[in-house]
């Protein structure tokens, strides 16, 4: 079920730049090593967990509101930000690439954006953009950020690029299907 708020993913128009801005909702801060799933029928921000291991989330993460992912879940974000933002806060991205991985619930493919109107990230228009070492760390983050949990694994599977990220996007947007 969609959050009270009324942001969905398909409501924002393009700016005309390569690809379109998209809604995104925050729900982990970077830094953080708290796991915060937002509930959806109510809006509000719940603790899932505290990360078994020390690691910290590399950038803020989030979701698109109003989409399916294959995971069966709503389709994954990472916000490239220079400050991170709080929990349950809006912001308008573009896509620019995508991190793919399987983990124990099936494929997870990590839409990674930028916010869309801030000239800082502007340069930001591919995954080849993004320096090498951001990319590093969130390759090792996601290769290792379960190694403690019981049960849990993950398989990080490279990189795609900006077009590749737009098609889940847009794939995730068609198959979400509103509960009444």
């Amino acid at each position: 079920m969609p959050l009270r708020t009324g942001t969905d993913a398909r409501a924002l128009p393009s700016t005309g730049e390569t690809m379109a801005d998209y809604a995104a909702v925050i729900e982990i801060p970077k830094g953080s090593r708290n796991k915060y799933e937002v509930d959806h029928e109510t809006g509000r921000v719940f603790l899932d967990r505290v990360l078994y291991t020390t690691f910290v989330y590399p950038t803020d993460y989030g979701y698109f509101e109003n989409t399916l992912g294959l995971d069966g879940d709503p389709v994954d974000v990472l916000v490239l930000l220079d400050y991170p933002l709080f929990p349950g806060v809006g912001v308008k991205v573009r896509p620019v690439g995508v991190f793919n991985m399987t983990d124990d619930g099936g494929s997870d493919a990590k839409v990674i954006a930028v916010p869309a109107k801030d000239p800082r990230w502007a340069h930001i228009q591919d995954v080849a953009d993004i320096p090498e070492y951001t990319r590093k760390e969130i390759e090792h983050f996601f290769e290792h950020y379960k190694d403690l949990e019981p049960g849990k694994w993950v398989k990080t599977e490279g990189w795609g690029d900006a077009a590749e990220a737009e098609k889940i996007i847009q794939a995730g947007i068609a198959a979400y299907v509103p509960e009444h």
